[in-house]
């Protein structure tokens, strides 16, 4: 009897685990059905309004720096987030108690408690103004209006209240729809047993993200719910907007430029009749600033200058006009720091450019102070998108990298590729006029050295970089000492009349330049020759390392040799 007793216990006790197993499977299938089941919503409700950037949750992905902030119906962005996601040049002038931001073609500025933006020279009001609010740890957070900078940055905003959601899409990114063949639920991921996020209606619209090798499409829904979809519940995909890459005036080959100086006292050249072999855009020394002339330019072009520009269109040559500052440091450092003067200096130079019919405008502004360099680069954000707006170029001449405070640590050489269509570097004057020994003006070591470092350590895309060639080189003096005691600049159309019946040439491998060295009285003579073969080196490493392409200094001190030898390197024709 007592075995039967302790038998029973023992089976109730079987029993009572089993059941407790059961139920507890029961709850977990439970959960699991009200988890994830495809009929079963979860709402994310966090208090938040919710930012999607180009179908990127940027809230819950926790990428914005603060929460967005809707008041009288005007969405405003923080400092620090248009900074991150639309411009990252987006500038607070102290002086005039605003801010400056930059897109591809417009340039705006909002005064801190005002209500009005200017674009590109134009003033309008806006709905809302510049405001502050108190961070979590009590840091002041400055917040932009961003619903009415919309068309600053070509955007398209919609404020879902219904979600929390607000989405901005940009306008020059491609989109594509597609209709609902059924009603369906939209999976967070790419699982039947997903939970589902939202449903769509047969014949709704929804936007297509991207596509699954699986058979599973990424879509936003018209709540703004961003999710998967088996692909066969779509039909009739459209694309209702085009990718929108930023076009370059000249395409699918290499910039070859030459500059055509001319001084102030002289009047443009007189092209009528002839070409340039091997050239695509030539650059007229046309404007130049006004010493202390607070943005004001002198404006060189004249007839002969409009004659000028007419042969260079008939002739299939861009128009890619210098602007320089003619070394003045103190007149360049009297438009870089205050805005006001910036933005007069820039628009005579948009007027200007407009009035002759130009192509573009080569800056070509050297001896800055380095305590300048960021304002330098701040008058090139700035004139940048305005000759954009009008289908313009600009190129920015730099010096190469590590050299003196005033005539290459004053540009920032990264920043202001970011902000042209290319910077140019002025592969000369290795050894110029002020140099202790004698020298190669522009050896081939020493420029495939400043090459790389652009597009090492200035991380200057190679794409970017124009390569200008010298058209000279110097004859250098010694005496018997052996101590330097001239220099003079020799054209390369002259080099042979120099050393005519004094000297032979021999080819020095590490500049790759003809070199020649003679004795006349108790002075040795010495240079480092550019004529086509040094040139053609050049050219080579341009190619070598995929650069945009070369550009020359200057018109009408080459031999006319060299032309032929940039056509067949540049633009691969014998």
């Amino acid at each position: 009897m007592e075995k039967e007793e302790k038998r029973g216990l023992k089976i109730n006790k079987i029993k009572f685990i089993r059941n407790i197993i059961i139920s507890l499977i029961a709850l977990i299938i439970v959960a699991v059905i009200f988890m994830v089941a495809p009929n079963y919503v979860m709402e994310e409700d966090d208090g938040k309004i919710h930012l999607i950037i180009n179908n990127t949750n940027l809230t819950s992905s926790d990428r914005l720096s603060n929460d967005v902030l809707i008041e009288n119906g005007v969405i405003y962005l923080s400092e620090q987030d248009i900074s991150r996601f639309f411009d990252s040049y987006l500038y607070y002038e102290n002086k005039y108690n605003q801010y400056i931001t930059t897109s591809n073609t417009k340039v705006a500025t909002i005064e801190v408690g005002g209500n009005k933006m200017e674009v590109n020279g134009i003033s309008t009001p806006i709905s809302g103004t510049i405001i502050e609010r108190d961070g979590e740890n009590g840091e002041k957070i400055v917040y932009l209006p961003f619903s009415e900078m919309k068309d600053v940055y070509n955007v398209e905003i919609q404020n879902i209240e219904e979600t929390n959601i607000i989405l901005i899409d940009s306008l020059d990114r491609e989109q594509i729809t597609a209709e609902a063949t059924k009603d369906f639920s939209v999976k967070l991921k790419t699982k039947f047993l997903s939970r589902t996020i939202d449903k769509v209606k047969k014949g709704e619209q929804v936007v297509v993200i991207s596509k699954t090798n699986d058979g599973w499409a990424k879509i936003r829904t018209a709540k703004g719910k961003i999710g998967y979809v088996k692909i066969d519940k779509l039909q009739n995909e459209k694309k209702v907007r085009e990718n929108m890459e930023q076009e370059q005036q000249i395409e699918n080959e290499k910039i070859s430029m030459v500059f055509d100086y001319y001084s102030e006292s002289r009047v443009a050249p007189n092209r009528n009749g002839t070409t340039i072999t091997g050239v695509n855009v030539v650059s007229p020394s046309f404007f130049v600033l006004k010493e202390l002339g607070k943005g004001e330019i002198i404006d060189k072009v004249g007839t002969s200058g409009q004659n000028y520009i007419k042969w260079a269109k008939e002739n299939g040559y861009k128009v890619w006009a210098m602007f320089a500052n003619d070394s003045m440091i103190e007149t360049t450092s009297e438009i870089l720091n205050d805005y006001k003067v910036r933005k007069q200096t820039i628009e005579n130079i948009v007027d200007l450019a407009v009035q002759y019919g130009i192509d573009g405008i080569n800056l070509d502004f050297e001896n800055i102070y380095k305590e300048d360099k960021d304002m330098f680069t701040r008058f090139v954000i700035e004139l940048y998108p305005r000759l954009k707006d009008l289908g313009m170029s600009l190129t920015v001449d730099v010096t190469a990298p590590d050299g003196g405070d005033n005539w290459s640590l004053c540009y920032d050489r990264d920043a202001l590729a970011d902000n042209c269509d290319y910077l140019v570097y002025m592969g000369y004057d290795q050894n110029n006029a002020s140099s202790s020994k004698a020298g190669p003006v522009a050896g081939y070591n020493w420029v495939r050295t400043n090459v790389n470092k652009f597009l090492g350590q200035e991380a200057v895309d190679s794409s970017k970089l124009i390569l200008a060639i010298p058209f000279y080189a110097r004859i250098w003096t010694e005496n018997e000492a052996g101590e330097l005691i001239d220099s003079d600049i020799v054209n390369m159309k002259d080099v042979d009349n120099v050393i005519k019946g004094r000297a032979e040439k021999q080819w020095d491998e590490v500049t790759r330049q003809n070199y020649v060295e003679y004795t006349q009285g108790r002075n040795t003579y010495k240079m480092w020759i550019e004529d086509a073969a040094s040139v053609k080196e050049k050219l080579l490493l341009a190619n070598e390392k995929n650069l945009a392409g070369v550009a020359f200094w200057e018109k009408d001190r080459e031999s006319e040799d060299v032309w032929n030898v940039i056509n067949e390197v540049i633009f691969n024709n014998k």
